[in-house]
């Protein structure tokens, strides 16, 4: 679980968070979403510590992230995946030696017991094979599916995924959306996704937190979603939904741009 209270932040006297208060349940699916530049991704390097808040704090059940002791940040952060937007594997190592990284920092685990559970984490997303291929081998989704095996690597408690489907087709978009949800539940982890999509959005979250300039505005469920009467929400959902029915048009004709 993750419970923050007041997080604001400022840059050159402009707030970018306002006082945003909330709760991220464990073994679930919790959604940030609103438009570009609303605040989405700092508030989760907020309560990560990789940028500090002006004002309040964040707590990893119960414990204090950003403002506790060396040694109890370190071991949070132990227990952190993350999955970034571009999947951010490292250019210069086969697909083994990039999921292998997080237990080559983080544990004292031997090499034959880390080559195990690489493995392991390369059959649950589907990529048996591919270990000793180089990550400029792989599609845009096989990228991200091996970057969701470098976040869950660790075993860890608390799992932050950025945009995980931007640049994906919605087919593979939504593959990758049933393996976020595979290891949340299976692992019993406390995930976070800042995303845009709306099939995500529709979806996935079972709890999401709408964002409008900063503030918070709405939180609810996925199924709960269409039925609000909060207009910020309603032109954020209709111009999403818009956009996304305009691609699979354009696909269905062939119009490129």
């Amino acid at each position: 679980m993750i419970s923050f209270e007041n997080i604001s932040k400022s840059f050159n006297g402009k707030i970018v968070l306002n006082k945003l208060s909330g709760l991220f349940k464990t073994g679930q699916i919790s959604l940030v979403i609103g438009s570009s530049g609303t605040g989405k991704s700092l508030l989760v390097k907020c309560l990560l510590g990789l940028i500090l808040p002006d004002d309040g704090f964040s707590l990893f059940d119960g414990r204090d992230l950003v403002y506790g002791d060396k040694l109890l940040q370190t071991e949070i952060r132990k227990k952190v995946g993350m999955l970034f937007q571009g999947g951010a594997l490292f250019d210069s190592k086969n697909i083994e030696e990039n999921i292998r990284f997080p237990l080559d920092v983080l544990t004292n685990m031997g090499t034959a017991e880390k080559k195990e559970r690489v493995h392991e984490c390369l059959s649950q997303v589907g990529l048996p094979d591919v270990a000793h291929k180089m990550p400029n081998e792989l599609s845009g989704g096989m990228k991200k599916r091996a970057g969701i095996a470098r976040a869950i690597v660790n075993h860890p408690k608390y799992l932050f995924c950025d945009e995980p489907n931007s640049g994906l087709d919605p087919q593979t978009a939504l593959k990758i959306d049933e393996l976020i949800a595979e290891v949340t539940y299976t692992y019993n982890m406390t995930t976070v996704v800042v995303t845009h999509d709306m099939n995500t959005i529709l979806s996935l979250g079972d709890f999401v937190l709408f964002l409008h300039q900063g503030k918070k505005l709405w939180e609810g469920c996925s199924k709960d979603i269409l039925h609000t009467n909060l207009v910020e929400l309603e032109d954020f959902l209709f111009v999403g939904k818009i956009k996304e029915l305009l691609f699979k048009e354009k696909r269905k004709i062939g119009v490129n741009n």
